[in-house]
């Protein structure tokens, strides 16, 4: 079906709208001493750093460069997973259909844990293509994301570090990471298979989970173009606490140690910060 150029352009305007980014400040003392080690951390390195986490049980959140929009590359394959697992949740769509002739969940494998291009196309397509992305995103008024091109056009173009279009902001980032762990978008049996994708994301290995300690649980889903490396998920700390992670970067060179010390510095502080409650609990029992 064609769209009429009003119908473009209202889309395009919604699209921009959601760029508006939500600006968020840590909320303990702890958490700004650590906005401040993270942001000495990434101004010695070069190129420049998104960084946002959330605490998922407390809501306890840090940013650096939190409101600023970042090319996402392939993390925006999350957004197009939950897209496409919300049509199951509704009925309109199944993991046992076939996407030109392969296994959903082959295809959907194959997006998240191989970071296969080809197949985040055809799962964009099967939904409906990067407007009906962005619908979603808006019906769960999660802002800061814009979806604007297949993973094929976004690679045939150049200038991706000064692109607007395909764009997050850290902040809005761990918004939908949020709101897919929270329950609230997918039902338990699609939000289980997303993140069970996650858990075996083999793009990552030199990214968040580099630094974290041998067994640490992740889930992540790795972005990169030319000039841009990006991770994104969920760290479980040892008191089973989850913690939403995005550390975007662009520019520069020599990443992925920068995103592994960053996540280690993160995993650091919200650990610690579990055995500091649990050795005052203990005092005054």
């Amino acid at each position: 079906m064609r769209l009429s150029l009003l119908t473009r352009l209202s889309i395009s305007a919604v699209a921009a709208g959601l760029l508006i980014p939500t600006p968020v400040a840590a909320s303990s003392a702890d958490l700004i001493g650590l906005e401040r080690e993270l942001s000495t951390l990434v101004a010695a390195r070069s190129g420049e750093y998104g960084i946002a986490a959330l605490d998922l049980r407390d809501g306890s959140t840090l940013a650096v460069n939190g409101d600023i929009p970042f090319p996402m590359a392939s993390t925006i394959k999350i957004a197009i997973a939950a897209a496409y697992l919300a049509k199951v949740d509704q009925g309109q769509r199944s993991l046992g259909d076939t996407i030109l002739g392969r296994p959903a969940t082959k295809v959907l494998e194959l997006m998240i844990v191989r970071s296969d291009n080809r197949a985040a196309d055809q799962v964009l397509a099967d939904v409906g293509g990067p407007v009906a992305v962005q619908q979603w995103l808006a019906s769960q008024r999660i802002t800061g994301i814009r979806v604007d091109r297949t993973i094929a056009q976004l690679l045939r173009e150049r200038g991706h570090l000064a692109d607007s279009r395909d764009v997050a902001t850290p902040v809005g980032m761990i918004a939908l990471l949020q709101k897919l762990d929270s329950g609230t978008v997918l039902t338990a049996q699609s939000r289980a298979f997303l993140l069970g994708l996650m858990s075996r994301c083999a793009t990552g290995t030199r990214r968040i989970r580099a630094l974290l300690p041998a067994g640490t649980p992740v889930e992540d889903k790795t972005g990169t173009l030319d000039g841009v490396t990006n991770d994104v998920g969920f760290i479980t700390m040892p008191d089973g606490r989850r913690v939403a992670v995005a550390v975007f970067a662009r520019g520069g060179r020599d990443h992925q140690p920068v995103i592994a010390a960053v996540s280690r510095a993160i995993y650091d502080r919200f650990a610690d910060s579990a055995r500091n409650a649990l050795a005052v609990f203990m005092r005054l029992r």
